[in-house]
Order: structure tokens, then C-alpha cells, then sequence
């Protein structure tokens, strides 16, 4: 060994070392989602929504395909045989969750659309009550309950009577929406095919484009409004489309299943809840969107909604871990 060799082997990978730190990835994993929703908000006069759903979708499947197509090919016998899945997969949790929200930025704040996205994880908790029949328990209950409320209390501005007449804001209304659809796709990952991760993202991706071009030939200017993109988007509307196509899409989902794998997914599933949290928060310094009083009211029951639901979650895993006496 040369005195030349032996700092260079004795030197720590910085890619290593952030790679076996499951708390620092399931942290970035929320903070880009998170970042998801600032760049909604800051894409409104510079891309479509339309537009960046279908660019977002486009151009991560063509980054994907540099390290994706090898567990493509191996897995391909069983994309093609469980195809209905992935397009199940790709056209609501991916596009249809994006473009409703993509959209509902230009009607309501990114700190609203941050703070209602705590609905998921309890539709969530209900949809494995109504169709898989996972029971609950009182405490289950109640925090489901509070993260409702908080959800409507942020959705009605703080008025939530205003439901009774079904006066709400449509870009509310739009994520209370892409939420459902977001559900729908949770729920389906109980049947999600045994293939890599990166086939099963490449493949969702693919008929996420697939949607996102449907989506804008029936409701948008058409298949020719992504080129026209290519010349009127200004600079800052590109930096926009390439943080979606990376961050949310890819980084994302690429850190989270890393902490999976270290730490397991009943640990890992706890960070999802730093998603409203960050969103709002980065609303607030890059957006510069301003806190009223019924957000911090809201942030109250939903907070106190998944610490109990949370809680109870735990509880009801650790008595089904005890060994019997």
C-alpha cells in the first residue's frame, strides 16, 4: 500500500454516508414532496398545469430510463401480465393526483394545499376499515376524527358550516380530490406485483404520461400545447418542470425506500406525516404565502389527530407482538 493509496481508501464517500442514514433520507423524502407543492404554486403564470403534469411525467421517464430498463427487462414477463395495475398506479396516484393539484394552485395558497394533504394517511386508515376490514380502536377513532376536522376546518377557511351548502373553494376542493385519488392508490398497493422498485416506477410513470397526455387532449389545449411549451416556458418555468421530474418523482421515492429497507415501513411510514408540515412551511419562505388563524387552529386537530392515530397504530402492533404467556 503507498502513502499515496491509503487516505484515498481511508476517505468516507459523502453519497455513502448520507446512503445509511435512514433518518436523513426519510426526511428528504417529505421535504421534496413537500417542495412538489411550492412548485405548483410558483408554476402558476409560467406553465399550465396540464403542461407540467405531462412534462413532469415525460421527462422522468426519460432520466428513468438510463438506470430503470435493466429491472425493466427482467421484469418485464410480469409487467406485461399485471399491466392493469400499473395503470391503475399511474394514471391516479400519479397523474391524476398531480394534475388536480397542479391545478387547484391556481385557485387556493400552497399552505392550504400542504395542510389538506393530512387527509391522506386517514382516508387511508378508513379505506383499510371499508375494504379490508382492519378494525380500530377507540383512540384510532378520535384521531381520525380531529385530522378530519382540521382538513375541513383549513378547506372551509375556518367556517366549517360552509360545508352544509357545499361552499368551498374549488382549488380546495381539487386537492380534497387528488387526496381521494391518492387513497385509491394506496389501497392498491396491497396487490402491487412482486418486480423491482425502479420497474414498478418506471412502468407507473409510463402510464402516468400516458393519462397526463389524455388529460390534456380532453381538457387542455391539446397534444400541440407541449410544444408550444417548449418556446413560450421561460427559463424559470424549466427550472420548475426539472425539480418535479427529478425531486418528487425520483429522488423522492428513491430515499424512501432506501429508510424502508434500513429501518422497515411501520417506522418509515411515520415521516410521511412531515408533509404538511414542510409544505407549509416552505410555502411561507419561498412562496411568501402568509398564516391565518384558521391554520394554526387546523394545525392543532391534525396534529392531534396523528399523534393518536399514530399512537394507537403502535400500540395495536406492539400487543400483536407480544408472545403469548
Amino acid at each position: 500500500m503507498t502513502k499515496h493509496n491509503a487516505p484515498e481508501r481511508g476517505t468516507i464517500n459523502l453519497f455513502d454516508a448520507i446512503w445509511s442514514q435512514a433518518y436523513l433520507l426519510l426526511f428528504l423524502a417529505p421535504l421534496s414532496w413537500a417542495g412538489n407543492i411550492v412548485a405548483s404554486k410558483l408554476a402558476v403564470g409560467q406553465v399550465d398545469p396540464l403542461v407540467l403534469s405531462a412534462l413532469r411525467w415525460l421527462l422522468a421517464l426519460a432520466i428513468l430510463a438510463w438506470f430503470a430498463l435493466p429491472h425493466v427487462r427482467r421484469d418485464w414477463a410480469e409487467i406485461v401480465r399485471k399491466w392493469y395495475w400499473f395503470a391503475l398506479y399511474g394514471a391516479l396516484g400519479f397523474a391524476s393526483f398531480n394534475t388536480l393539484m397542479y391545478g387547484a394552485a391556481l385557485f387556493t395558497t400552497a399552505v392550504n394545499i400542504s395542510m389538506e394533504q393530512a387527509a391522506i394517511p386517514v382516508l387511508v386508515m378508513i379505506g383499510n376499515f371499508l375494504v379490508f376490514k382492519v378494525r380500530a380502536t377507540l383512540m384510532h377513532i378520535a384521531g381520525v376524527a380531529l385530522t378530519i376536522y382540521g382538513v375541513l376546518h383549513v378547506a372551509t377557511h375556518g367556517d366549517p358550516t360552509r360545508i352544509l351548502f357545499l361552499d368551498v373553494n374549488i382549488g380546495d376542493g381539487m386537492v380534497i380530490g387528488a387526496c381521494l385519488c391518492y387513497t385509491v392508490y394506496s389501497l392498491a398497493l396491497k396487490f402491487r406485483p412482486a418486480v423491482h422498485w425502479l420497474s414498478f416506477l418506471f412502468a407507473s410513470a409510463a402510464f402516468a404520461a400516458l393519462t397526463a397526455m389524455i388529460y390534456i387532449t380532453l381538457f387542455g389545449a391539446g397534444v400541440p400545447a407541449i410544444a408550444r411549451a417548449f418556446v413560450s416556458t421561460p427559463p424559470s418555468g424549466w427550472l420548475i418542470v426539472l425539480y418535479v421530474a427529478i425531486f418528487p418523482t425520483i429522488v423522492a421515492q428513491l430515499c424512501y425506500a432506501r429508510g424502508v429497507e434500513l429501518i422497515g415501513p411501520n417506522r418509515a411510514s411515520i415521516f410521511i406525516n412531515l408533509l404538511p408540515v414542510l409544505g407549509a412551511i416552505l410555502s411561507v419562505l419561498l412562496v411568501g404565502e402568509g398564516l391565518s388563524l384558521y391554520h394554526f387552529v387546523a394545525a392543532i386537530f391534525i396534529i392531534g389527530g396523528i399523534v393518536l392515530s399514530e399512537y394507537a397504530a403502535r400500540a395495536r402492533q406492539n400487543r400483536s407482538l407480544k408472545p403469548p404467556v
